[in-house]
């Protein structure tokens, strides 16, 4: 089939994304690889038992699980009806309103940024030292963080299929490392099984929030099976398969890995996961395995955040096709390459802004791996925790209006009960923004990163009530996605004439 569509003329979409190019398995692959399991338990793991104190990771990831997986439910019965690269942005436009929707997308932009820009300074930061001790060459951070922006910007325009066999090999080879490092660290002599790390208790108690935003942050990227829904094959059955496979296959591995690590450990795991930070993992598996184990595993570290980042970069790229399409962004971002479907110049753009973050910080000379690698990633977590619990709710709202052959289980009980739930976490996330993010309270980052969530979606829902007095029909076709009915100028530049032909 061919990568792109024919449009009538007048229509919005001036192109499409690749059809038919992804099954469930190159979709979990991409989930997978933006969760980045073995960052997650070699990175989050050890920094959030060094910041919280508490050792009920393990747990935090099951529950966590449980929850997207309640939240799942009505949101692949929403997929069924409604297939939109933007995801979030289209869910919560139909199911909340639009203002509401270009609010969110806004956030979600920042939020998926942040992860992206993240991975880069974590790259750098982390790749340094390991350079100078294989090589004995010491490369400047943002040298190694520019090799990897540029191999995502190079990939970021090609067929999404070529992404997909990348993140296969790379997620492949992570997750059978995890898996056996965490068999490693049971086989330690003295190994005491822990039951603090599966202890409930521990999301019910001080700074219980922050551990669970952290078990979020592991699980980004379980909702990109709805971001490639244009591009998968039977998309009403693939991206269910999907979505509850990765899960699964991410909350094992993380409950299974992180649990091993603390066992082995002892009771001693918080001080050590303090003084040793990700190393703390390797370390560990290192005294079964020997050094050669040891800088394999680091290798599959840094490419791993690589992984991650060719998969935020194809979400963010996504974000503004869709965006673009519907005239909300200008209209250059809703063009795809010809003969890749990939999205163009949503793709240049994160270049452009990764590039800058990353030169930034170089000028500057911020710490990539706190200021960056950390904060970022958190931020980010904290602003997808957000979006879940808004699109979770507009999952009520769309059905509410539309019983479009789906049963109540479907329609009211999950995403009523999600809702809820999700609700209760983002409020003791916000709470306990200070404990997340490792600064005292009332402190700028504790200010900043919640604010900027703020700003960014009062600032989106105002455009968005611009757009309706402006541009009704660029309105009219916020959230439709490819069948929007709006042509003409896009969101921020001049408004052309619009007409009424819809692109069916």
């Amino acid at each position: 089939m061919s990568s792109t569509a024919t449009q009538p003329p007048g229509s919005q979409l001036s192109d499409a994304l690749a059809r038919d190019r992804l099954g469930v398995p190159a979709i979990v692959f991409f989930m997978m690889s933006a969760a980045a399991p073995l960052t997650v338990v070699a990175g989050v793991v050890p920094t959030g038992l060094a910041v919280t104190g508490l050792t009920g990771i393990a747990i935090a990831f099951l529950a966590v699980a449980l929850v997207l997986a309640i939240f799942s439910v009505g949101y692949v019965a929403m997929a069924r009806h409604i297939a939109n690269a933007g995801a979030f942005y289209a869910y919560i436009s139909q199911g909340l309103g639009k203002p509401v929707g270009v609010g969110a997308s806004w956030v979600a932009l920042l939020s998926y940024n942040m992860f992206q820009v993240a991975s880069y300074g974590g790259f750098g930061a982390i790749a340094q030292p390991l350079f100078l001790d294989w090589f004995g060459v010491d490369v400047q951070w943002w040298i190694l963080a520019l090799a990897a922006w540029a191999l995502v910007a190079v990939l970021g325009v090609r067929d999404v299929a070529v992404n997909g066999k990348v993140l296969a090999t790379l997620l492949v080879a992570e997750i059978a490392l995890t898996v056996i490092f965490a068999i490693a660290n049971m086989t330690m002599d003295g190994f005491t099984p822990s039951a603090d790390a599966l202890d409930p208790g521990t999301l019910v108690g001080a700074g219980s929030g922050a551990l669970l935003v952290m078990a979020v942050t592991g699980f980004v990227g379980f909702e990109q099976s709805v971001v490639f829904s244009e591009e998968s094959r039977d998309p009403r059955r693939t991206v269910p398969r999907a979505t509850y496979v990765a899960i699964a296959l991410i909350a094992v591995t993380y409950a299974f890995a992180s649990w091993a690590m603390i066992s082995a450990a002892g009771d001693n795991v918080v001080q050590r996961a303090g003084e040793e930070g990700p190393e703390l993992f390797f370390n560990l598996a290192a005294v079964q395995l020997g050094d050669t184990a040891l800088h394999m595993g680091h290798i599959l570290f840094l490419t791993s955040l690589i992984a991650a980042s060719i998969s935020f970069h194809n979400i963010i790229a996504r974000y503004m096709f869709s965006l673009g399409r519907e005239g909300v962004l200008p209209r250059a971002f809703g063009r795809t390459v010809p003969g890749t479907g990939a999205p163009k110049n949503g793709s240049l753009a994160q270049s452009a802004v990764g590039l800058v973050v990353i030169v930034l910080f170089a000028v500057m000379g911020w710490d990539p791996l706190v200021e960056l690698f950390f904060w970022g990633g958190s931020g980010g977590g904290l602003g997808v925790l957000l979006l879940v619990t808004l699109t979770s709710f507009a999952v009520i709202g769309y059905f509410a209006r539309n019983k479009v052959g789906e049963d109540v289980l479907h329609r009211v009980i999950a995403p009523v009960v999600s809702s809820v739930i999700l609700l209760v976490m983002s409020y003791l996330a916000v709470d306990n923004i200070a404990k997340l993010l490792g600064v005292e309270p009332g402190s700028t980052p504790a200010i900043v990163v919640p604010s900027a969530f703020a700003v960014l979606f009062v600032a989106g829902v105002i455009w968005a009530l611009y757009l309706r007095s402006a541009r009704p029909q660029t309105y009219s076709g916020i959230g439709l996605g490819a069948r929007s009915a709006t042509t003409g100028g896009g969101g921020f530049s001049a408004a052309l004439n619009e007409n009424t032909e819809y692109n069916r």
